[in-house]
C-alpha cells in the first residue's frame, strides 16, 4: 500500500507540470502580497490547504466506492480494472471522448463555478484563498480523473484520502513557484516534461493490475489471502 500511496505523491509532482498550464493562470493572477513575504506565504498555504482538501474529500468518497466494489466481491479485479482505465485515458485523452460531446451537461455548472472563482479572486483574505482553492480542486481535470481511478483502486475511504491529499501536495510545489516567480520554466522544458507524464501515468495503471493479479511478488502484487468460512464452530478460533 506504501507503494500506491507514493505513486499518488508522485503523480501530483510529475502532474504539476502540466497544473501549470491547466491551473497555471488562476495562480498567476491570485491577489497574493507579494510585498509582504509572509502574508503571502499564508495566502498561498491557505489556497493550498483549500486544493488539497477538495482533493482529499473527493479521495475519500472514491476510495469508499472502490471499498464497496472489494466488499460487493470484485477485490482485486476492480484494482485491474481501474489500471486499464489509467492506460485507456492516456491513449483516448479526454479532448478525443469531447468529440462525441460527453459532458456537455456540466458545461453550465463548470462556467457558474468559474465565475464564483472569479469574484473570489477580486479578495485578498485568507479566507478568500482558502475558498479558491477549494473551488480550484473542483474545475475539471483529466489529471485528476486519473489520480481518482488511483483512489478507487486503493478500495479504501482513507487510503483513498491519503491518496488524493498526496497528489494534491505534489501539485503544490510547482505551483507556488508559478505564484512567486510567475513562469520560471520556459515552454519548451513544460513541453518535454508533459510528454514524460503519461508514461508515468501508464506504469502506475500497470502497478495497479498487477497489484488486482495478486501474483505473489512482495509490495507490488501481493497474493490474495482467501478467507475460507466455516460453520463448524470448533474450527473458530
Amino acid at each position: 500500500m506504501l507503494i500506491i500511496l507514493s505513486q499518488g505523491l508522485m503523480m501530483g509532482l510529475l502532474g504539476s507540470f502540466h497544473c501549470v498550464g491547466m491551473c497555471g493562470p488562476i495562480a498567476l493572477v491570485l491577489p497574493v502580497d507579494r510585498s509582504n513575504k509572509w502574508k503571502g506565504f499564508i495566502q498561498t498555504f491557505m489556497y493550498h490547504l483549500g486544493r488539497v482538501i477538495t482533493y482529499t474529500l473527493m479521495g475519500l468518497l472514491f476510495g469508499l466506492l472502490g471499498k464497496g466494489l472489494y466488499l460487493a466481491g470484485f477485490q482485486g479485479r476492480i484494482s485491474i480494472l481501474m489500471g486499464i482505465i489509467m492506460i485507456l485515458a492516456v491513449i483516448f485523452p479526454t479532448n478525443y471522448l469531447a468529440k462525441f460531446g460527453f459532458g456537455k451537461p456540466l458545461y453550465i455548472l463548470v462556467g457558474k463555478l468559474k465565475s464564483v472563482l472569479g469574484n473570489y479572486l477580486q479578495k485578498k483574505s485568507s479566507s478568500a484563498f482558502f475558498t479558491i482553492g477549494l473551488l480550484n480542486g473542483l474545475l475539471p481535470c483529466g489529471l485528476v480523473y486519473m489520480a481518482l481511478t488511483g483512489a478507487i483502486a486503493t478500495g479504501d475511504a482513507w487510503m483513498g484520502a491519503i491518496f488524493m491529499a498526496l497528489f494534491g501536495l505534489g501539485t503544490s510545489f510547482l505551483l507556488s513557484g508559478v505564484i512567486f516567480a510567475g513562469n520560471f520554466l520556459s515552454l519548451k522544458i513544460r513541453n518535454k516534461i508533459n510528454k514524460i507524464i503519461p508514461y508515468f501515468v501508464v506504469l502506475v495503471g500497470l502497478v495497479f493490475i498487477l497489484r488486482g493479479m495478486g501474483l505473489g511478488i512482495k509490495y507490488i502484487s501481493p497474493a490474495p489471502q482467501n478467507l475460507e468460512i466455516s460453520t463448524n464452530p470448533k474450527t473458530c478460533h
